[in-house]
């Protein structure tokens, strides 16, 4: 084995709802996910997956985009969106569809929801399904937000569809009026959910994604849901549990029971570690490791087992 590979088989690390594991704090800036057999399995772009080439059903995750923003952080985060899209195309398999899990734009302003519109429309994916990030929902409580990429959904932007056998359910937590508070779904979501779920037989894999995470990662800076533990309570009695969410901006991974959760990493700036500095925001780092910190993922799911083998490389 190559001294860049890591292995952690966090099926030994007996981690609860309020833990966390960090796998990797810089590792590209979007995930291609991939369906076989109801199983899945991710990768981050640029690496060589035969699973994609064979799966079921391939889609890619991508979030934080925040068009509009210019500080050190980043002050192209057009041109980082762009190179996305750019590897997006050059995936050996055009995938299925594109998840953008929030906070598309920085200031919810007409000229970055629609460059935002622009760009994905460049990228050789079919569709594109979005949730709302608290950035989208500036000063108008979404409303534009939901003009334009929320038709056909119900509430503040919340919906499911079908996909090969997947059932996916795109969940809005972002409506909370304290600045740098929790997430929250309320009452009349959740009894969406509940409605949504019921026909649905154990065996079908479910895929959820929302903009902030559901599980709790450091209720300190408001990176989870109050109401989060209700959803998950609804969706224990399925074999197959995937749950995206972006916000944070770093990747994490998590399994409990039958769930996995996974957060991904921003196309646009790095945040700190949960608790590694006085607050969240946009994180500095040399100019010459912003493109340059990619590396590689690969989550698998062994069924038997009920957890994951993940195996990071870095693409140096």
């Amino acid at each position: 084995m190559d001294k860049n590979d890591l292995i952690h088989d966090i099926s030994k690390d007996g981690v609860d709802r309020r833990g966390f594991l960090k796998c990797m704090a810089w590792t590209g800036t979007g995930l291609v996910w991939s369906i076989n057999g109801g199983i899945l399995s991710s990768a981050v772009f640029g690496a060589n997956s035969a699973a994609a080439a064979t799966a079921e059903l391939n889609f890619v995750q991508i979030s934080d985009t925040h068009v509009g923003f210019n500080k050190p952080a980043n002050q192209n985060v057009l041109g980082t969106f762009q190179e996305t899209v750019k590897r997006i195309n050059t995936l050996p398999k055009t995938p299925d569809f594109i998840l953008h899990t929030g906070d598309l734009t920085h200031l919810a302003a007409d000229e970055q929801f629609d460059t935002v519109d622009q760009v994905l429309k460049g990228a050789k994916a079919s569709q594109v399904f979005y949730v709302p990030g608290e950035h989208d929902i500036l000063n108008d409580k979404g409303a534009q937000y939901l003009q334009r990429f929320g038709k056909g959904t119900q509430g503040n932007g919340w919906y499911s569809f079908d996909q090969k056998g997947v059932h996916f359910i795109g969940l809005v937590n972002v409506f909370n009026d304290t600045e740098g508070g929790m997430g929250i779904l309320g009452a009349d979501q959740l009894d969406w959910l509940k409605k949504d779920l019921a026909g649905l037989a154990t065996s079908t894999p479910i895929v959820v994604f929302a903009h902030i995470p559901l599980w709790e990662v450091y209720a300190q800076w408001g990176w989870g849901t109050t109401d989060g533990a209700q959803a998950l309570a609804l969706l224990k009695r399925f074999g197959s549990v995937t749950v995206l969410n972006g916000h944070i901006h770093q990747a994490m991974q998590k399994i409990e029971g039958n769930m996995t959760f996974h957060t991904a990493r921003s196309t646009a700036f790095p945040q700190p570690a949960p608790g590694s500095a006085p607050k969240p925001g946009p994180m500095v780092v040399p100019a010459e490791q912003l493109r340059g910190m990619l590396g590689l993922t690969r989550v698998s799911y062994v069924e038997t087992d009920s957890h994951l083998a993940i195996v990071d490389s870095t693409l140096a």
